[in-house]
């Protein structure tokens, strides 16, 4: 908690990865190849979803709005985090830190609502294959990506407006190289008690409690699966949500780890490596997870370069 006798804070100072010295001009050009590759990556994912008739199933519905968010989740983050790689004095102005936490905050409930939609399409198509037309229609399906979408603006919102109508004197010091919600809540020179509940009341509501409904939808798969008679016909059920699952495994494993875990009162250097390769890396694997043993994405992208660059 800041000094409540201290000047007002206009600016915040991002620590970010100062103590990596020398290692931070890698670190820049390491961060700016994998947001290209993420930006290229996604942005043809949704190339092919559009483009593609044979994707307009609800589950590439899903996986186009879900890279759709994977780039503006990035790229909340990563241009100001390269232009602090360069910087002497890494400095972000209040206006701007409210803007960066309520997009972080925003983009990553959405994308966690959105694998629990991702999830419940693959309990549909396994569990319920006679149902799936109904379950999945097109109606449902936009409700399902508007709710995620919904859940992320009101919990960006509401973070973003408490913890900045909070008072911020004397310390402004933050040790991370983002404005997230618990170490800027920290620096604030009154009672954060509120501000700690609502960020676990959120944390529950919207990542524990879709990380378990995607547990449930997974353990019905299981079950389905293991009564297939054939292993080839169990392994081409599996299939189909293996990448879903993996990319699961990826955004709530170093998520998990991040924010379940019992931390100090301020961000190490620990705690930037694994949220910088939930923010960062895990987004460059979308691509790549949904594409190199996706025979229909694979597909979609032949004839895509046979229309556009081969010609007929």
């Amino acid at each position: 908690m800041g000094d409540g006798n201290g000047t007002e804070v206009t600016e915040f100072i991002l620590l970010g990865f100062s103590g990596f010295g020398f290692l931070q001009g890698h670190l820049f050009w390491g961060v700016l190849c994998i947001y290209v590759v993420t930006l290229l990556g996604n942005s043809l994912i949704v190339l092919l979803t559009l483009a593609d008739s044979a994707l307009r199933s609800p589950m590439y519905f899903f996986l186009r709005h879900f890279s759709v968010v994977e780039i503006l989740y990035t790229t909340t983050i990563v241009p100001r985090m390269l232009a602090d790689l360069r910087s002497s004095r890494p400095s972000i102005p209040l206006a701007s830190c409210f803007t960066q936490l309520y997009f972080f905050a925003l983009f990553g409930i959405a994308e966690c609502c959105l694998l629990t939609a991702m999830a419940y399409d693959r309990y549909a198509a396994i569990c319920c294959p006679l149902h799936y037309t109904t379950l999945m229609s097109p109606g449902t399906c936009s409700a399902l990506v508007g709710a995620s979408y919904l859940a992320g603006v009101i919990t960006g919102t509401t973070h973003s407006i408490f913890i900045f109508t909070l008072p911020f004197r004397g310390a402004n010091t933050i040790h991370h190289f983002l404005c997230d919600i618990l170490p800027v809540l920290r620096l604030a020179s009154a009672s954060t008690f509120w501000g700690e509940v609502g960020n676990l009341f959120v944390t529950i509501t919207f990542i524990f409690s879709p990380f378990l409904l995607i547990v449930a939808s997974y353990a019905c798969i299981l079950v389905t699966i293991l009564r297939v008679a054939t292993s080839q016909g169990r392994q081409k059920l599996f299939s189909t949500c293996s990448s879903h699952l993996f990319v699961v495994i990826l955004f709530f494993g170093t998520g998990t780890v991040a924010y379940m875990r019992p931390q100090a009162d301020s961000f190490g250097d620990t705690d930037q490596i694994i949220t910088l390769f939930y923010t960062v890396v895990t987004p460059m694997c979308n691509p790549f997870v949904y594409t190199l043993r996706n025979k229909e994405v694979t597909g979609a992208m032949r004839r895509l370069m046979k229309r556009y660059l081969w010609g007929p």
